[in-house]
């Protein structure tokens, strides 16, 4: 069976260039294509398609308003389709918010050469969200965490260990919901979620306006301190250093690791050499594989990890491969990951000060 896509877009050319690359897999084809989502509505309710492509900004009805109503009246995986804009890329996440599944962005330049370009990683994110988990999202912040909080409150544990995360499709929720249960003398965190340039520092703007944490996009050579995160930039691969006695980021234009630039891999094996047990890694949402190997190096250096589970995934292969290759520790929905990594450092905590 094939995986049945409709296409919601005002742009023509978008259109004819999105089918082509769709109608070009074996495994998928555009069921139709409409101009905006007054078509898109009833188009909906005939064809039943698997997945829906829907551009941000469009003509007769708002993108946002038009996936608000779907998601809450009919919920099915969408894939946005997104401009290189700020405009663009504050849509988007907002569209994530809102229980779209991923996106992808229109090149800037030749649109047409561009997004042929663009097929391999188009047709990979309409496979994820034809197998992704879509229900609506009434998640409640917060209540898991507070148990080991007040344990936390020795400056040992929060400079010397670290939290390493890493996370792709479905990820900027699940970061959000990890993040925003963090209290603000927490150890530092460094995060590579696979996101295009432009969008991280959007997405860290965002994070850093709801959070107790300081949430920035990484620069090279930053301090890492406690109460602070830090998002790989879309453009570089993200890693943890040492200078003297401090943890310190740092910034690679290598080439991609597992198709991926920022690459989860990259920054779990730099935090295996440079932090070793004093890492903790965490897993979540995200399609492939990319981390799972770096986690296993964590594990092996010393470091403790957790995944995020099946149940509260929106795609469950990043997890499930870490799991697979006996690099995780621990495994638990979004919700409590945030409680589950503040009583390991808790925990950790009462021992050093026992000792």
């Amino acid at each position: 069976m094939k995986t049945k896509v409709l296409i919601v877009d005002d742009s023509a050319l978008i259109r004819s260039v999105m089918s082509e690359i769709i109608n070009g897999q074996s495994d998928m084809e555009v069921v139709g294509v409409a101009p905006d989502p007054l078509v898109a509505r009833e188009m909906i309710k005939r064809l039943n398609p698997d997945v829906l492509t829907l551009d941000v900004e469009m003509p007769k009805m708002d993108g946002l308003d038009f996936l608000e109503k779907l998601m809450r009246l009919r919920p099915m995986p969408v894939v946005m389709v997104s401009s290189l804009t700020e405009r663009g890329s504050e849509i988007t996440l907002r569209a994530l918010e809102l229980g779209a599944v991923d996106f992808v962005t229109k090149p800037k330049l030749s649109i047409q050469a561009g997004m042929r370009e663009y097929a391999e990683i188009i047709a990979d994110k309409i496979r994820a969200a034809a197998r992704a988990r879509v229900k609506p999202r009434q998640v409640t912040h917060g209540e898991t965490a507070t148990a080991s909080l007040s344990a936390l409150r020795n400056p040992l544990i929060s400079s010397e260990k670290l939290i390493i995360v890493g996370a792709s499709t479905g990820g900027t929720e699940a970061i959000k919901e990890f993040l925003i249960q963090m209290p603000s003398d927490c150890p530092g965190i460094l995060i590579t979620q696979h996101m295009p340039e432009g969008f991280t520092r959007s997405f860290a703007k965002r994070l850093d306006g709801i959070c107790k944490i300081s949430v920035k996009e990484a620069e090279s050579g930053e301090r890492i301190l406690p109460g602070h995160a830090f998002i790989a930039p879309g453009h570089s691969h993200l890693l943890l250093t040492r200078s003297g006695a401090n943890y310190m980021t740092q910034l690679d234009q290598g080439p991609p690791v597992n198709r991926h630039r920022p690459s989860v891999d990259v920054l779990f094996n730099s935090a295996a050499a440079c932090a070793g047990k004093n890492a903790v890694g965490v897993i979540l949402t995200g399609m492939g594989k990319d981390g799972a190997q770096g986690m296993l190096e964590m594990k092996k250096a010393g470091a403790y990890n957790f995944a995020q589970d099946e149940a509260t995934c929106v795609v469950f292969g990043m997890p499930r491969e870490a799991i697979a290759v006996g690099a995780t520790h621990e495994v638990g929905g979004i919700t409590q990951l945030p409680g589950m990594v503040l009583g390991y450092l808790a925990a950790q905590g009462s021992r050093a000060l026992r000792v």
